[in-house]
């Protein structure tokens, strides 16, 4: 692991096309702001975490389960314009 010292309004790059910026310092809590192609995804390790236990979840139904989860509908679709902060 690479451990790196900013300041508020310093940026880390990763990559070619991933800026880490300190947006800001307020005692023991640092907001970051990410700047990343859409391409990648940017989560929270919490939310990254349980994306992946219910991934798993979902490649273990039964097909009879899953065609019970079909006749429920199309997923309701959120509007494809949102920002990165809205995975914050």
């Amino acid at each position: 692991m690479l451990v790196l010292s900013r300041h508020r309004d310093e940026s880390i790059i990763i990559g070619d096309d991933i800026v880490i910026t300190v947006v800001d310092i307020r005692g023991d809590k640092v907001r970051l702001g990410i700047a990343a192609p859409i391409e990648i995804s940017v989560h929270r390790q919490e939310v990254y975490e349980a994306i992946q236990r219910e991934n798993r979840q979902a490649s273990r139904l039964e097909p009879q389960e899953a065609r019970q989860i079909e006749r429920l509908g199309p997923p309701v679709r959120r509007d494809l314009r949102r920002t990165r902060s809205d995975d914050i």
